[in-house]
């Protein structure tokens, strides 16, 4: 039974209340006072109507690129480069944390260049993205990858150096082999850091993204946005701003779930 469980209802239903308090009324209700001084700003005439559009003109807008189809189309658009990218650069840094987490000589020799890397500006190969892969999804992808990869490379090696010396050597007085040390062992240890890691670099793959897409894109979000300001729609511009926020944050409350996995959870409650 679990410690939920054995709780009275009374309890169990005050803290119900207060986690949706804290998850769903806090966050509306502020919301709810940002479009209001919002209004007032706009009805006070601070800004001209070019510059700082009202709430009820973005919702005109993003009701006109709903109902052409155009925000469905950028925003999977998006999405897809999103996702092909970081899962290319989590599938490749995993493995080679992993492997660079239990080999002090090869951190030693390879970990400046990871940081090195890690440190560039994603924006700053966008020259490079162009002249190789040209215009479309690739150059995105790419510019997406290179972030992704190197900043996981990095997490997963340190993850897996910190571990305690004592897992392994339990282990191997136990007999057990690689595989099974990786799967039993080293991943259970590791994976708190690397959905933290994951979380960070979803974040920066979605305001990478954006930017790419408003240099090397055809459509998406970012591309949206540079061509609402080209064609000075404040009302799209702001409207496709709100979207880009509003699934940044929405791909953090997803990657969050996974720290509720039984063999994640014990190291953020502990």
């Amino acid at each position: 039974m679990t410690a939920w469980a054995r709780l009275p209802s009374r309890y169990r239903d005050m803290t119900a209340n207060r986690l949706f308090a804290r998850s769903i009324v806090l966050p509306a209700g502020t919301a709810l006072i940002g479009v209001a001084l919002w209004s007032i700003v706009c009805s006070l005439r601070l800004f001209s109507g070019a510059a700082l559009p009202s709430p009820i003109e973005v919702l005109a807008g993003f009701r006109e690129e709903t109902s052409s189809g155009r925000l469905v189309a950028d925003l999977s658009a998006s999405l897809y480069r999103v996702g092909i990218g970081v899962v290319l650069g989590s599938l490749t840094a995993v493995p080679l944390g992993l492997w660079l987490g239990r080999h002090s000589g090869a951190r030693a020799a390879l970990m400046p260049g990871v940081n090195f890397f890690r440190g560039l500006s994603p924006l700053a190969w966008i020259p490079f993205a162009i002249l190789w892969f040209g215009i479309g999804d690739a150059p995105v992808v790419f510019l997406i990858f290179m972030p992704t990869f190197f900043t996981l490379t990095l997490a997963t090696a340190a993850a897996v150096a910190n571990i305690p010396t004592i897992y392994f050597r339990v282990a191997a007085d136990y007999g057990i082999g690689s595989l099974s040390l990786l799967r039993l062992v080293t991943l259970p240890a590791a994976l708190p850091q690397l959905i933290t890691a994951l979380r960070l670099t979803a974040g920066v793959a979605w305001m990478v993204v954006v930017a790419a897409e408003m240099v090397s894109g055809r459509d998406g979000l970012g591309f949206a946005v540079w061509d609402a300001r080209n064609g000075q729609r404040a009302d799209l511009l702001v409207g496709n701003m709100i979207v880009i926020g509003l699934i940044g944050v929405l791909l953090d409350r997803l990657l969050q779930y996974l720290t509720r996995l039984r063999s994640v959870r014990w190291s953020y409650e502990r």
